[in-house]
């Protein structure tokens, strides 16, 4: 295993069965490419201040954190008194349910994290869940306190050993009808279905996450490796990335479905599955069909999110004016 550390130990358990496990962040934030803001004519990063109104800048040491009840007016707590709430699920993962391994929809996970046994004396014990998932094709459902904050955990095998997921509660999910309602519920016509059932059919393919690249990741490290070689700094060449195609003309949705399928040969006849392309339907049951490339514009560096300002208590703000 690399040297990574774990985010969180504890037990896994299933009834009288407590299993020593760790949990591991599954997925890399370094794959992204991420920028801080950078004052332009001296060159230097920009930083951030806590800062309270009529105050100015307080020490670290001097906030708490607040919850507001009424405007103006906070129930303030310190990061002990936190520790001090007692969750069964700070130290243990309990399955106390279990689904089919299809019944929960996409839309509740959330993010993925590797369990592992801690030790060899555990492995017998995770072994058997982990085999017993798998042979019955369920998923264990529990719930995890995590960085202050209990989730709902989803566990499944994950080749030799297991995944948990994250998922979304259920009032954290937003209701499609508001968006889906004016969508016409008529069943779309025989004839084109059957073209578009070929389509899917002739790119079909099991799932290659290496087929896909991050295009636009790509392009940004060739603009940054550009800048860099004017400089004359060290270049870490990126793979090209493929030109994104976008819009174009006007064209009968029939047409282009047997268009796209005369076409496409297929990602089984050239060793590997390719990303979808996407003809865009408009309201008249027409589609567009794929253009010029669009020409590439530098994306401008993202702001990070200002850090939560801590405002000063009723009684500090009388204190201030006092003085």
């Amino acid at each position: 295993m690399a040297a990574a550390r774990p985010i969180w130990k504890g037990h896994l358990r299933l009834s009288l069965v407590s299993i020593p496990v760790e949990l591991y962040t599954a997925t890399k934030s370094t794959a992204k490419i991420s920028f801080r803001q950078i004052h332009e004519p001296s060159g230097k990063p920009v930083k951030y201040e806590k800062v309270v109104p009529g105050v100015g800048p307080v020490d670290t040491d001097e906030i708490l954190k607040g919850f507001e009840y009424e405007k103006g007016h906070y129930v303030l707590l310190s990061d002990e008194d936190i520790d001090d709430v007692r969750l069964e699920t700070r130290k243990t993962l309990e399955l106390t349910q279990f689904v089919g391994a299809c019944e929960i929809e996409p839309l509740y996970f959330d993010k993925p994290y590797f369990v592992v046994p801690q030790d060899e004396l555990a492995e017998d014990a995770f072994r058997v869940v982990r085999d017993a998932l798998k042979e019955s094709q369920k998923v264990g459902l529990g719930q995890l306190a995590l960085r202050g904050k209990e989730y709902l955990a989803a566990i499944k095998p994950c080749g030799t050993g297991l995944l948990l997921e994250t998922l979304h509660y259920e009032e954290e999910i937003r209701k499609a009808d508001s968006f889906f309602s004016a969508i016409s519920g008529a069943k779309a016509d025989d004839d084109l279905l059957a073209v578009a059932r070929q389509l899917i059919e002739r790119k079909t393919a099991p799932f290659d996450a290496a087929a896909f690249k991050d295009n636009y990741t790509n392009a940004l490290r060739a603009l940054i490796d550009e800048r860099l070689k004017r400089k004359g700094g060290k270049v870490a060449t990126a793979p090209e990335a493929e030109p994104v195609r976008t819009g174009g003309n006007v064209i009968d949705l029939m047409a282009a479905l047997k268009q796209s399928l005369e076409g496409s040969a297929g990602p089984a006849a050239k060793g590997g599955s390719e990303p979808p392309s996407k003809p865009a339907a408009g309201k008249s049951g027409r589609a567009k069909s794929a253009a010029k490339p669009a020409a590439a514009k530098p994306a401008a560096a993202k702001k990070p999110a200002a850090k939560a300002r801590t405002a000063a208590p009723a009684s500090a703000a009388k204190a201030r004016k006092s003085a």
